[in-house]
């Protein structure tokens, strides 16, 4: 179609650079065709099989209210979104080009107005309520409406900018924008934003249960024991034809990091046993003695350790304890120490350096923000001296066991360089439900130690911490210079100007010091045995999209 100015417009056929990511296209602008694998001996796919592999155990199924990775990964194999991050080999890990989901196309008449025009014979799951019905316009309206209005929503600042959504006919919706919204592509990819039925909702009350696990995706959740397995079949009517290629997903819940290991090296999963498919550097010798024709791949995860002091509290009040804090810790004493990474990895500042297009290099950062990840305790006393604490004090410290083994060496490694100062922590352990439904919200009394990563763009980053209101500010932010930088960044369509200020915002933040970005990123390795084709691992718990083009040689 030709394009009217001021116009920019998106398809298969036609996509274009918009937002924060790019869209996928080649050289001659044709979109790469997912339904034909990307491999080097260009295989013809097969058909059937299972994947196997280990997963969290999720809290519940409701999406939409809740920011654990465990639920956000068993939606991303039943439920779709209007537009998703591109998988496949083709796929550089910590890149997230976006392509069509169920949308196939998408218009922007202005900066503040968005049109959607829909797949036609998208199918629901052929489950009561809905019973393989199809997908329309209400759908995606109520889904997001939904998204803006139920009670307890972390994720709610993704979309807090849409006015209003409407159902113009059966398969077009428009989003109307308050101010101009730069990100809003990338926060439609995300997997709170899957397209849920009203009918669901309105049978079960919620989606919290595993049988409103119902979508448009290309499995149907068949069966869910709470803490043991979880099993996906495949969705006969899924809209792209011929997909998936796999009859079935299996996930087993493994806490143990052995077992978990012990499982895959006795040919129990198909792809390595830690979070991304990555397998721990501590065990790659006896991984390859094993599995000598494994693939992997390498990448920075965003994934660290953050302290979350109340900053309406003292001794938080004062910028020279937060900085002393952060300069009596070590984060290469944590990537040594981290089974995962062995060393491998980098400082995050307050975009993990992990999303390279957008986070700061820390040597970039002002001298202040430099000697935040620069160890001298010496320095950190002196800093404590300044604020009127010579002898340190001491201090609760809330986090959770249930991050994980790596977290919690990380959590001592802190508490002992904290001492090293006089800062004695008094470690008060939750169980990881509680903790993730209590104290990432701010209910801690003064401290609290969390893990981030699991987003793969800025934008949430900065506006759930750091905005005033946001549900996820559990350090109580309120600075009305950074809101606007962050505003700012979010109306910003220019790709490159958006960038400079998102680096503006990390070296003020450098310098505020609201949280304690005490966790590196590590560099990992993620394996997969090589009868799995067409499949590459990437950042975020797309999971579901990460397998559904690819298939089983065996």
């Amino acid at each position: 179609m030709d394009e009217k100015p001021g116009i920019i417009s998106a398809s298969r056929r036609n996509v274009l650079k918009l937002g924060g990511a790019a869209l996928v296209a080649g050289a001659s602008g044709a979109t790469v065709d997912l339904l034909k694998p990307q491999t080097a001996d260009a295989q013809a796919p097969k058909r059937g099989g299972v994947f196997r592999l280990p997963l969290g155990q999720p809290p519940m199924f409701d999406h939409q209210l809740t920011v654990n990775w465990g639920t956000q990964v068993a939606v991303s194999f039943t439920h779709s979104r209007l537009v998703k991050v591109k998988a496949g080999p083709s796929v550089t890990p910590g890149t997230f080009p976006l392509e069509p989901d169920v949308a196939e196309s998408w218009s922007q008449p202005t900066e503040t107005t968005y049109v959607f025009k829909l797949r036609r014979g998208v199918r629901w799951h052929p489950k009561p309520p809905v019973n393989g019905r199809e997908l329309t316009a209400e759908d995606v309206k109520y889904t997001y409406e939904r998204f803006l209005t139920v009670p307890g929503n972390p994720n709610r600042a993704q979309l807090e900018d849409v006015d209003k959504i409407e159902a113009l006919d059966r398969y077009t919706v428009k989003f109307s924008l308050k101010e101009p919204y730069a990100w809003l592509l990338d926060a439609l990819a995300t997997l709170s934003m899957c397209i849920i039925a009203k009918e669901v909702v309105e049978q079960y009350g919620d989606l919290k249960k595993s049988e409103a696990c119902i979508g448009t995706g290309p499995w149907m959740l068949e069966r869910h024991e709470s803490g043991a397995r979880m099993t996906w079949v495949r969705h006969p009517h899924y809209f792209l034809p011929g997909l998936p290629y796999a009859d079935q997903v299996e996930a087993r819940v493994h806490p143990d990091p052995s077992s978990r290991l012990a499982t895959w090296l006795t040919g129990g999963y198909d792809f390595a046993p830690e979070y991304l498919n990555v397998v721990r550097r501590a065990d790659l010798d006896i991984v390859r003695q094993r599995k000598p024709a494994l693939n992997t791949a390498e990448f920075l995860s965003p994934v660290g350790a953050v302290g979350v002091p109340k900053l309406g509290q003292e001794p938080f009040r004062d910028v020279r304890v937060r900085r002393a804090m952060m300069r009596a810790n070590s984060w290469k004493e944590i990537l040594e120490s981290n089974a995962l990474a062995e060393g491998h990895g980098a400082p995050n500042p307050a975009v993990p350096s992990a999303l390279r297009e957008w986070a700061i290099p820390v040597d970039q950062l002002p001298s202040e923000g430099r000697k935040l990840y620069e160890q001298d305790p010496g320095d950190a006393k002196r800093l404590l001296a300044a604020a009127g604490y010579p002898n340190g004090f001491k201090v609760p410290l809330e986090t959770s066991g249930g991050f994980g083994l790596d977290f919690m060496d990380a959590v001592q490694i802190v508490q002992r360089n904290w001492k090293a100062i006089g800062i004695e922590s008094d470690l008060k352990l939750k169980e990881v439900g509680a903790f993730v439904s209590s104290s990432i919200y701010g209910r801690f009394d003064k401290l609290m130690m969390m893990i981030r990563g699991g987003l793969v763009y800025p934008d949430p980053y900065l506006v759930h911490q750091y905005m005033p209101g946001q549900p996820l500010n559990a350090a109580g932010v309120d600075d009305p210079k950074l809101t606007e930088m962050i505003r700012l960044q979010r109306r910003t369509f220019d790709v490159s100007r958006r960038r400079e200020i998102l680096h503006d915002i990390q070296r003020y933040l450098s310098e505020t010091v609201y949280y304690l970005l005490v966790g590196p990123s590590p560099t990992v390795v993620s394996a997969w045995e090589p009868y799995v084709k067409n499949f590459a691992p990437n950042l975020g718990n797309d999971y579901g999209g990460r397998l559904v083009a690819a298939w089983l040689d065996r």
